[in-house]
């Protein structure tokens, strides 16, 4: 194939050039055409949420309420006539056109009041009460961006009795509505600047730009690939920055495991020639060895992010459709049109030209260190990486809790004081019926009398076309777990009653966890499968795959114990990232980082098992029947520095990753960049050598044809894919 492509080098550029050109031209576009839903279709809390939309004017649903709170002086009750007038001329004034609102205020207009609001609303000393207060939501990560500035201003200057008017809520908390929002250019040239210093330091010419090149065809033509997908159905906004940023990392990790190799062919004796036949040889033995990693690790992350596509969730599988675009454009990428620069250019690039040593002194010292104690250094590794990987027991799914979100500022102390005037944490998330218009008032005083539940109101107001609204909220957070369990048992009573349906984010949230979740063990047994024939195919080999699975699995596991330790349990979530942690992990975000994660870490094991596999065959050629040592040694040292300069780019990546203004983007980009690290170092570097060691010669069992005779690849007289490894006996 790579012969084929050097024969035609201008039609290759030429389709590239185009593909390249008309996706960077059609970028901005394709982000516009990109949806900020999440759906659940046929699930009972998107048909309620979809109902409240449909029938209330786009109000409530999975968006969370905004808050009005005011505490009057000690001596005053809120439920004296003149506060009553007040707050109910405010909570009026501040409802948008088209919103929603109740408090215990009889108001009129859009302000509602309905059963049980006086008890509800008001707090038990009468001197603190609460409104909540529902926009029109739109479609975006700031669904109240539209009528939030103006709410806000109304409020700033408001006062009851003399005591200032507050406006919090999750809304206002997050910080989702402060309208920030701005594409993954940014993050991508922080990205790229960084990967440009690591390739420096690896070639030290200018070959150090090649790699970003590739990566500069791969961005732009798969985002032209989305915009094809986005026609056929929803693609999240995530994506652009997946994309841009995973997109950088992998192009340039692929293209930097051909470029280390045809460095190697041009530097072995008699291949250095300026000869056109040399130049061909050279890149051919290059993609014909390293380029086969490649499309093997490319192929090893389209399975795993399969796991993503066979969800029953549009939003995280049209993150799967953009994950299996980005390894499969940057395989293309790096065994077409690179082969052609190498051919071309690369020579000239590769100035100043010094002598290449293939074997790393450091990783060479660290190989023969864990191939002499190869029990010590898998029982610490192993050891390291479940310590690691503990955390990940604690793990809570779920929306950030509110009161890790109420952490410093106006906003923050007006909900601790909701929350200690007795109204409940969950008033912040509360859970909405909607039934007959009739039946409201004993639906919400069946609700009113399970245990955890803080408070419910059934306005007047809120009915429409005979379907009225119930709104009820529980006193602790509904992502907590007594909070949770109470929501389930709301949701069970609720939908004892014939033609309620229940909605609002706690529900949702459930039933996200049961979309994403409900059939996990299948899908991981499905990409197990898959990957295990593909890498057992490719190696000739049963014990190492099995090997990779696992150690994949718990470097994944210790990913994830590392953002239970930031994020939920708040190690660091503000020194690293100038943010509060959530105290819950966002329900979607492990499956992604699975997804992603499983195979990325598998492209490092994939590059250094091909290379030991390389060596075993060469020596077993010469006779050698113990290989397990020498092609350890010689597989870790010449890919040890291709690995860790692979890995710190990708790091590197997710760090920029990390800077976009979405939380649940951060916790995302911290998985994966501590996931890359950990492989890389403690997986890589010890664990898998030590393994390998310790396996010897049954590390290359393979099951043959009844005849015993050997694969064609074995029996060949000589495959000319590496030198002789350099070993000590």
């Amino acid at each position: 194939m790579t012969r084929w492509v050097l024969a035609h080098k201008w039609p290759v550029v030429l389709v590239w050039l185009v593909f390249t050109l008309v996706g960077g031209a059609m970028a901005s576009g394709t982000i516009d055409r990109l949806s900020y839903e999440s759906r659940l279709p046929d699930r009972q809390a998107q048909k309620a949420n979809d109902a409240l939309a449909e029938r209330f004017t786009g109000t409530g649903g999975k968006n969370a309420p905004l808050l009005l709170t005011v505490t009057v002086p000690e001596g005053t009750s809120v439920r004296s006539e003149d506060v009553r007038r007040q707050w109910g001329a405010l909570v009026a004034r501040v409802t948008p056109e088209g919103g929603r609102s109740v408090s215990y205020a009889k108001s009129g207009g859009r302000g509602g009041t309905g059963a049980g609001a006086g008890q509800a609303l008001v707090s038990e000393d009468g001197r603190t009460t609460v409104a909540m207060v529902y926009p029109p939501g739109n479609p975006s990560q700031s669904p109240y961006e539209k009528s939030l500035p103006g709410i806000k201003k109304a409020v700033e200057k408001a006062e009851i009795a003399g005591e200032p008017v507050e406006l919090t809520g999750q809304p206002v908390l997050s910080g989702r509505d402060s309208g920030a929002r701005r594409g993954p250019v940014y993050e991508t040239l922080i990205g790229a600047l960084g990967a440009l210093v690591v390739l420096v330091l690896v070639f030290a010419s200018g070959l150090a730009v090649v790699p970003l090149l590739m990566a500069a065809a791969a961005i732009p033509t798969t985002f032209l690939l989305v915009r094809g997908v986005t026609g056929i159905t929803d693609v999240s906004f995530i994506v652009q920055y997946l994309v841009a940023l995973i997109g950088l990392g992998i192009a340039i990790d692929y293209a930097l495991l051909v470029v280390t190799r045809w460095r190697e062919e041009r530097a072995r004796p008699g291949a250095d020639g300026p000869g056109r036949e040399a130049r061909t040889e050279a890149v051919v033995r290059a993609v014909g060895s390293a380029g086969r990693a490649v499309v093997l690790s490319g192929a090893t992350v389209a399975i795993s992010l399969a796991a993503l596509v066979v969800l029953p969730v549009p939003f995280l599988r049209s993150v799967g459709y953009a994950g299996l675009l980005i390894p499969l454009v940057s395989v293309c990428v790096a065994v077409t049109l690179l082969p052609v620069l190498l051919h071309s250019w690369g020579d000239a690039l590769d100035r100043p030209r010094r002598a290449h040593r293939p074997d790393s002194r450091m990783w060479t010292g660290i190989a023969r260190l864990t191939t002499r104690r190869p029990v010590l250094c898998a029982v610490l590794s192993g050891a390291l990486l479940l310590g690691a990987a503990a955390p990940v027991l604690a793990m809570r799914l779920g929306a950030p809790e509110t009161e890790t979100l109420a952490q410093g500022g106006g906003p923050a102390a007006a909900f601790e004081r909701i929350v200690d005037a007795g109204f409940g944490e969950g008033i912040a998330r509360p859970v909405e019926a909607v039934g007959e218009a009739g039946g409201a008032d004993a639906l919400r005083e069946r609700l009113s009398g399970i245990d955890g539940v803080a408070g419910s109101v059934a306005p007047e107001d809120w009915q429409r076309g005979g379907s009225r609204i119930t709104e009820v909220w529980t006193a602790e957070d509904p992502s907590s777990g007594a909070g949770r369990e109470t929501v389930s048992e709301i949701v069970d009573t609720a939908r004892e009653t014939d033609g309620v349906l229940v909605g609002g984010g706690p529900v949702q949230d459930i039933d996200f966890v049961d979309a994403v979740y409900g059939s996990l063990g299948l899908i991981l047994l499905l990409v197990a499968v898959l990957t295990f024939l593909v890498l057992a195919a490719t190696l000739r080999s049963v014990l190492l795959p099995l090997k990779a699975l696992v150690l994949n699995a718990l470097s994944t596991c210790a990913a994830y114990g590392v953002v239970v330790l930031v994020w939920q349990k708040g190690y660091g979530s503000e020194l690293l990232f100038d943010t509060p942690a959530v105290g819950a992990v966002t329900i979607w975000i492990p499956m992604a980082v699975f997804a992603f994660l499983f195979g990325l870490s598998m492209d490092y094991e994939v590059f250094i098992l091909h290379r030991v596999r390389e060596t075993h065959l060469e020596l077993a050629r010469k006779g050698v029947t113990d290989t397990a040592v020498p092609s350890v040694v010689t597989g870790i040292s010449r890919t040890g520095r291709l690995v860790t300069s692979a890995a710190l780019i990708l790091f590197l990546a997710f760090t920029a990753l990390a800077g976009i203004p979405v939380t649940d983007v951060k916790v995302f980009a911290t998985a994966l960049a501590a996931g890359i690290i950990i492989d890389a170092t403690v997986v890589r570097g010890f664990l898998t050598p030590a393994l390998i060691t310790l396996l010897g010669r049954a590390s290359w069992w393979f099951p043959r044809s009844a005849s015993g005779t050997p694969s064609p690849e074995e029996a060949a007289p000589g495959r000319q894919d590496t030198d002789s490894p350099k070993v000590e006996a």
